[in-house]
């Protein structure tokens, strides 16, 4: 099997309960989305995929009819981890190897913001932080409502993914008031 981290994701969503391709976007989206993306154009062909390695089946189907006509008629796949997908996601979760890259277009934008006028590159910093702020306040709620139960299954395991995430976010926003504070005295000074 390729070193898809789709897939890992997509098993670890599956290992708790069966779930759709929208399903899984939508897990993707809310819980995990601070730390990692997943689009519809990677879900469903890594599903295709790990049905055909065996690492997933369907399990059920759903018809949802959209009108009196049937004319809107759609159906629904919940896929399940297999034996297999759960003996792939276990070994991936014991090696305890990981890439941790940081991709941020900001950073990408403060880099070369050398080119532009500071008011460019403050602009940027400050649309970044109301970002990283709005992200902030939903994963403080999440570990405000996970500290009662993290004595139960996986919820300390989330607990300790927020924690990070709150202490990374933390740490972007003392950055972007930092460098937006230095930009502006560069600035002043004319350079």
């Amino acid at each position: 099997m390729k070193d898809r981290k789709i897939d890992m994701v997509i098993l670890g969503l599956l290992s708790h309960e069966n779930l759709t391709g929208y399903d899984i976007k939508k897990k993707i989206d809310g819980g995990i989305s601070f730390f990692w993306k997943g689009s519809f154009g990677s879900i469903y062909p890594s599903l295709n995929a790990m049905e055909k390695e065996g690492l997933v089946k369907k399990v059920g189907l759903e018809k949802k009819v959209g009108d009196s006509s049937g004319a809107s008629m759609r159906e629904k796949n919940y896929y399940a981890i297999t034996d297999a997908g759960r003996e792939v996601l276990l070994g991936w979760l014991k090696n305890s190897k990981a890439v941790n890259d940081l991709k941020y277009e900001t950073l990408l934008k403060v880099y070369f913001g050398g080119t532009a006028e500071p008011e460019v590159t403050v602009d940027t910093i400050t649309a970044f932080e109301a970002e990283i702020s709005e992200a902030l306040a939903q994963l403080k709620m999440y570990k405000e409502n996970l500290a009662p139960v993290i004595g139960e299954r996986d919820h300390l395991h989330y607990y300790l993914t927020v924690c990070f995430g709150v202490e990374t976010y933390e740490g972007y926003l003392r950055w972007c008031q930092e460098a937006k504070e230095l930009l502006k005295k560069t600035k002043m000074k004319g350079m």
